[in-house]
């Protein structure tokens, strides 16, 4: 495996800055944020469209630091009912992506509203009352495999080969079940960018997730996350608090480590092993209480010390 971060994660500082502290840290790559939910501090996606210049240049300052593009990483809403920017930002994604030469995009799956006279997203997480079957077969046979069959198709042609969707909440995508339905529709071109920490707060557990994508993980976001279990017992786990206020909140995202330990990172890097991945770690930091660089390098030393990077060698003797 190789250890990465989403450029995000140090979102204050520049390009050059950023990379320096990639290097500094000695991880291998930097996913960069593109567009979506992100204001992609550090690439100007409709400045790179169709410029070899200005994407050669951008690949100049990784190659001078020994580093690697790991992905472009459009997050966000693709399928938003009144933004399309967001959809077109992710179709402009793949297409640099091909441009460059980058073989892997992350972004979400998308979520539609729940009916052509809607205008707000709507994400349906109980099987009741029955409206909500209703909209589910709106949101998947009208909105969603008709976009990512496209999607796919866009991808195939610009020479992506993998787009790995983040199991994320608020998106028809969040779990082992919607991630294989969606890729039974569109086929293998789509994938898991497994992270942990959305699994943690909606209930899940990311140590059988990764056994069970096995070969549909394409990336993995590394991520964690605090149950603040003395909330969680009037709250539950869905929480609308603010992100800001963790005290108040009954989970929030935190520093790696910090929410679950260096044994449990250890399990799912062998987890993820035994699935057969040996990709990249990618480590997202939105860790509100913890000075940015100081929680990207803590997260970065305890991955290092537990992540698999060498190829195995070992058999038995023959005896």
């Amino acid at each position: 495996m190789k250890l990465g971060f989403v450029s995000d994660s140090l979102s204050g500082m520049t390009l050059t800055d950023m990379l320096d502290n990639a290097a500094r840290m000695g991880v291998s790559g930097v996913e960069v944020n593109t567009c979506g939910w992100s204001t992609a501090p550090h690439f100007d996606l409709n400045e790179m469209l169709g410029n070899a210049a200005a994407q050669k240049a951008f690949q100049k300052e990784f190659d001078a630091r020994g580093l690697e593009i790991i992905s472009l990483n459009a997050n966000g809403n693709p399928l938003h009912p009144t933004d399309p920017a967001q959809g077109e930002g992710l179709k402009n994604t793949i297409r640099v992506a091909g441009e460059m030469g980058i073989k892997t995009v992350c972004t979400m799956s998308g979520l539609p509203a729940g009916s052509a006279n809607d205008v707000m997203p709507n994400w349906v997480v109980s099987s009741w009352p029955p409206e909500t079957q209703e909209i589910l077969k709106y949101q998947w046979f009208e909105k969603l495999i008709p976009f990512w069959t496209d999607i796919v198709a866009l991808a195939t042609e610009c020479g992506v080969e993998k787009i790995a969707l983040e199991l994320h909440g608020n998106q028809c995508v969040y779990n082992v079940p919607s991630l294989f339905n969606l890729r039974d529709a569109v086929g293998p071109v789509v994938g898991a960018n497994l992270d942990p920490s959305h699994l943690f707060w909606m209930g899940a557990d990311p140590l059988i997730a990764a056994e069970k994508l096995g070969d549909a993980v394409y990336h993995v976001h590394a991520k964690d996350t605090m149950l603040n279990a003395p909330v969680q017992a009037t709250t539950s786990l869905l929480e609308n608090g603010s992100l800001m206020d963790i005290p108040a909140r009954s989970w929030s995202y935190i520093t790696l480590g910090f929410g679950h330990g260096e044994e449990w990172w250890r399990q799912f890097c062998y987890r993820l092993k035994m699935g057969g991945y040996d990709g990249w770690l990618s480590i997202e930091h939105e860790d509100v209480l913890l000075n940015s660089l100081e929680g990207l390098e803590k997260s970065v030393t305890l991955l290092q010390g537990v992540m698999p990077s060498a190829p195995s060698d070992f058999k038995p003797q023959d005896i």
